[in-house]
């Protein structure tokens, strides 16, 4: 189940790399400091992650049943 409350949703399932990790990066330039981003993949995202901690972000990711890896991103507390 999608989580409720995700400011922006970016679903990647069906897109071929690198492709989900630019609309990620670009999706995350975009984001306010009080907003959180979804974003839905087939996979475990593992080179997202350390994008992620690189640039300051926190997330929590959950697999769906169907296999969906869900990762919701948000600013890290300063």
């Amino acid at each position: 189940m999608t989580r409720p409350g995700a400011d922006v949703v970016l679903d990647a399932r069906d897109m071929e790399p690198p492709e989900p990790m630019v609309r990620t990066m670009e999706a995350l330039d975009s984001l306010g400091p009080s907003e959180t981003l979804l974003v839905l993949l087939p996979r475990e995202p593992y080179p997202l992650y350390r994008a992620l901690a690189v640039n300051g972000f926190a997330w929590q990711t959950e697999r769906r049943p169907d296999g969906t890896v869900e990762v919701l991103i948000r600013h890290q507390a300063q």
